[in-house]
């Protein structure tokens, strides 16, 4: 079926009906409207709004109308109303905002714009050419549809399976950080932002991918990209191919959380895969099942609906284990109405590549406040007991053990290991602690009763503090200086007899196959895992 009907009016594109839509408009639209006749130009400049012109009228656009939905309402009475296609923005200030609000919800009229990109996508519209039904004994896991062609070229599509609704095979789980992925889909970020060199310390080199997604930029955009004409992308849609989320590309989200389930495999450490979309719309009751849940390494977008799960989860005796770094980092929005699509809206903190406009910072979707967690009240520290403080992306690097390390009641975690040994100082990436890096801070949020178990050392003067951090400038940012520069390995009790332990470091993971999987990363990550798969409840301290 055609995204539009056959002789139908647009704005901000043309239809042709040989071509399609073409001729695409980058930039805002307010309050459009067609009269019949015609007003000199003295007569026009003297209007306070355009429905304001005293012409017998055809159709008239308002905006500021149902901003929450894809619904455009018609004003003039001959009910030709429309819908937005292919998610430009809405929530954006018109012509009269001064700055009487910053939410949308409150006055609606002063955000009577639309903001339309040549390169917004919400749905490729394709049509489905082949289907498979899951065998009802298939074994939750993360596969790949196989394509090929005659020519030897492949893809691997990802699936995720889930166990059926109401079972679980396993008493851990796996969650996909399917949102994250999403955030990152055919992402330009890295050869567009001109800081990106800086934060590798190296040249770029592009591969095929990204060559090909630089010419075919009407696959859509990530949430990390900026539009055509500059502005910001704040929606990310799964209804495309997304070609940066494949099993060969390079170590980041999807492919570094392969390693992850490697290990599991490896380990013979039986498991179920649940994701986060799944997460949003089920809440709680789909990790109740679940004694332990590990996370991928670089949970980073996660709905209002998703943190409340994990805490009612935690609360009930959950033990967590959040293998990664730079977690429950931006708040998330989503709609019913736009499946497979999520919303963020970037403020004025947070490590970001750009920020919305002013006054344009709540949702679309919800109308709530976006950006950070930690400016919605909620920062990682509170959930996991560490949040994000650095980053840097030439090298990576080892933890070394705190005397509290010591204490007996994470005896378990170090069974095995030897107390002298650097933790990590080896992998795939060349140590277990690097790329991004949280750490504990019981002001915003850390139990006063976690153990800071090991800290990281040997950063680079490539490892910068992150924004949010900093009240102020700073006269050293970097790692040689900076002791905020670390990665923090965490592990606390909760009041419910659960547990959590937290990594604080993107490349854990990548260290877990290290010398055919025999290394102190691999052990400390199997003790922990065990012992929160033993019923018998932890204790919290006085």
């Amino acid at each position: 079926m055609p995204l539009l009907p056959a002789g139908a009016a647009t704005i901000a594109a043309r239809l042709d009906p040989e071509a399609g839509v073409v001729a695409h408009f980058d930039g805002r639209i307010e309050a459009p409207a067609v009269y019949r006749g015609a007003l000199e130009a003295d007569q026009f400049s003297q209007l306070a709004h355009p429905f304001e012109i005293d012409l017998p009228s055809i159709a008239g656009w308002d905006f500021s109308r149902h901003i929450g939905s894809a619904d455009v309402a018609d004003v003039s009475g001959n009910d030709s109303h429309g819908r937005c296609v292919n998610l430009p923005t809405r929530g954006v200030v018109g012509h009269a905002w001064r700055g009487q609000t910053m939410d949308w919800r409150t006055r609606p009229d002063l955000y009577g714009a639309i903001h339309f990109h040549s390169d917004d996508l919400e749905d490729c519209g394709w049509k489905t050419d082949a289907t498979w039904r899951i065998p009802a004994e298939t074994r939750s896991g993360i596969y790949a549809a196989r394509l090929t062609t005659d020519r030897g070229a492949e893809d691997l599509v990802p699936l995720f399976i889930l166990p059926p609704k109401g079972r679980n095979d396993a008493s851990l789980a796996f969650l996909a950080s399917t949102f994250t992925y999403l955030a990152y889909a055919n992402s330009h970020h890295g050869y567009e932002d001109p800081l990106s060199e800086p934060a590798y310390g190296a040249l770029l080199v592009l591969d095929r991918t990204d060559l090909f997604l630089k010419e075919r930029r009407d696959l859509g955009v990530s949430l990390y990209d900026r539009h055509r004409d500059g502005s910001g992308s704040c929606y990310s849609s799964a209804k495309r191919p997304i070609l940066n989320m494949r099993p060969k590309r390079r170590i980041w989200n999807f492919n570094a959380d392969l390693h992850i389930i490697d290990w599991l495999e490896e380990s013979g450490i039986e498991y179920d895969v649940v994701t986060d979309d799944v997460l949003h719309e089920e809440g709680a009751s789909l990790l109740s099942p679940y004694r332990c849940i590990v996370t991928g390494t670089h949970p980073e977008y996660h709905t209002v609906q998703m943190l409340d799960a994990l805490e009612a989860w935690l609360g009930s005796g959950g033990r967590l284990v959040y293998l990664g770094g730079n977690g429950f980092y931006w708040r998330v929005a989503t709609h019913n109405a736009h499946p497979g699509v999520i919303e963020v809206r970037r403020g004025e903190a947070g490590t970001r590549c750009f920020e919305m406009p002013a006054g344009e910072r709540h949702n679309q979707f919800d109308g709530e406040f976006g950006g950070l967690w930690r400016s919605n009240g909620r920062p990682p520290q509170r959930l996991v007991g560490v949040g994000f403080v650095a980053e840097g992306f030439d090298s990576c690097h080892w933890y070394e053990r705190t005397d509290a390390s010591f204490d007996p009641r994470a005896a378990f975690i170090f069974e095995g290991t030897d107390k002298d040994d650097r933790i990590g100082d080896f992998g795939v990436l060349g140590g277990a602690a690097g790329l991004e890096l949280d750490a504990a801070d019981t002001t915003l949020g850390t139990p006063a009763h976690a153990i800071v178990l090991a800290r990281s050392a040997g950063h680079s003067n490539v490892y910068l503090v992150t924004v949010e951090e900093m009240m102020s400038t700073h006269p050293s940012v970097d790692g040689l200086d900076n002791p905020w520069v670390r990665a923090e390995l965490v592990f606390f009790e909760t009041p419910s007899g659960g547990a959590v332990f937290s990594t604080g470091s993107i490349a854990w993971s990548a260290s877990l196959s290290y010398q055919q999987y025999s290394n102190n990363v691999a052990r400390i990550t199997g003790n922990v895992i065990r012992r929160f798969l033993d019923p018998t409840p932890f204790t919290r301290p006085d």
